[in-house]
């Protein structure tokens, strides 16, 4: 049996050698297992891609290639995944906060027929405050309003999937999209299993802020036609004040009674509506611009370089 272990990495240089070691520790002692690395470069700006060229000498299990932009850590998987030659492949962060030890424990279960392994956070080091809620409200939106209830409810950043899943994935040319929710999406038999996960060792996380946002908007935009629907409920609901509004003002005309401020009411009306109005359009945009993008087919990420061109 092969096993490619997919790893996107960013600046990873110093915790890639560490993450080697651990991995032949964990994969040698499995046994009638062969395996692979390959690990795609999000453009970093260290040494990260010289450090993986030295990997691929000292080891040909070890396969690196280079974007030649920061694409997203969700293209670099979907690159790992087009470029694995395994008969199943295992997700894992450069980042030394998923232990390789897991690996072992998603090939047994899914040696009983299951199709994809979610390695679900039980907990995580160190996570506390606001991150881990963003993390808790992102997860609860996608099962419980986008509708993808395979989504492990706590998350889950090591997984494994079958070569089934994978020359499915691989089929797909989206643009913006959230791979965990197209795994969700696209089915096949799924099951759990939990860890706790680790703190980094180095290095910073370029998961920033404005990326989970666009993460977030990815997944809503991309399985779920809900904000379109919303923005329906919500201009009727001003509609039906707009209207109740005029039959008081018909009312107070009618029976004398004094009129509202002109210049007050007015204003209030059209900040309320105009605010609404450009709310729709923005969310609009977000679908149209998603609809245009996709229609230029462009590829979804370019490699600049590979470890192993040498060897070709």
């Amino acid at each position: 049996m092969l096993l490619t272990v997919v790893s996107p990495a960013h600046n990873e240089e110093r915790n890639l050698p560490i993450l080697y070691e651990r991995l032949v520790a964990a994969l040698d002692a499995v046994p009638d297992l062969s395996w692979e690395w390959v690990v795609v470069d999000d453009h970093s700006t260290d040494e990260t891609f010289a450090t993986l060229t030295r990997l691929h000498a000292q080891d040909s299990r070890v396969r690196a290639v280079r974007f030649s932009r920061n694409f997203g850590s969700h293209k670099a998987i979907l690159c790992g995944l087009n470029e694995a030659r395994g008969d199943c492949a295992v997700v894992l962060a450069s980042d030394l906060q998923d232990p390789p030890t897991l690996i072992s424990q998603l090939i047994d279960v899914w040696k009983t027929g299951v199709h994809v392994v979610w390695a679900e956070r039980a907990a995580r080091e160190g996570a506390q405050g606001s991150p881990l809620a963003f993390i808790q409200l992102y997860y609860w939106l996608m099962r419980k309003v986008v509708g993808l209830s395979n989504m492990p409810p706590s998350g889950a950043d090591v997984f494994l999937v079958d070569r089934a899943v994978i020359d499915t994935l691989t089929r797909f040319n989206e643009q913006h999209v959230s791979l965990v929710a197209l795994l969700s999406w696209v089915g096949f038999r799924q099951a759990c299993i939990s860890y706790t996960r680790q703190e980094r060792l180095h290095g910073r996380s370029s998961w920033t802020l404005a990326k989970k946002i666009r993460l977030v908007i990815d997944s809503v935009t991309g399985f779920s036609y809900l904000p379109i629907r919303a923005i329906s409920v919500v201009g009727l609901g001003t509609a039906c004040l707009g209207f109740l509004y005029a039959l008081v003002v018909v009312a107070n005309a009618i029976f004398g009674n004094n009129p509202p401020a002109g210049w007050s009411s007015l204003m209030v009306a059209i900040l309320v509506v105009g605010g609404v109005q450009m709310i729709t359009m923005g969310i609009l945009g977000e679908y149209v611009w998603r609809a245009l993008d996709q229609s230029r087919q462009r590829p979804s990420y370019v490699i600049e370089a590979r470890s192993d061109r040498a060897d070709r």
